[in-house]
């Protein structure tokens, strides 16, 4: 099939570059952005297939741009995974009432990234051994 693209947001350039690489290696094709407004923008030009969203990006949170995006019909479809360092209950209801279709808690590691991305755009049900669903 075409290759699946993917659009990752976060802040910190050594994680999208870590990321980005490693998605790309699996065969997608990835844009990064470091900025929530960056993010807006790639996700407009290029159509992501799924979007991973860092939820601490300064001056718009990864949960407001992942609200705007699930409001806008064009882009409600796209898998959304909010990747946050907070694990509150708070945070993941925070997540769940923006519409994210799965967390990542930092630090993650490549293997989790792929493993949700990849959940998320074939649609396989999770493993047993993932944890509380």
């Amino acid at each position: 099939g075409s290759t699946s693209r993917v659009l990752i947001v976060d802040d910190d350039v050594s994680v999208t570059d870590t990321f980005s690489r490693m998605l790309r290696l699996e065969g997608y094709e990835v844009w990064a952005a470091l900025s929530a407004d960056e993010g807006l923008t790639l996700a407009q030009a290029h159509r992501p297939h799924a979007i991973i969203l860092d939820a601490m990006l300064p001056h718009l949170s990864g949960y407001e741009v992942c609200r705007l995006l699930k409001f806008d019909q064009k882009y409600q479809h796209i898998p959304v995974i909010l990747f946050t360092a907070r694990t509150r209950q708070e945070d993941r209801e925070m997540g769940q009432a923006v519409g994210a279709d799965a967390y990542l808690t930092k630090p993650a590691s490549g293997t989790d990234l792929l493993a949700a991305v990849d959940e998320l755009l074939n649609h396989t049900p999770a493993s047993p051994a993932g944890g509380p669903s």
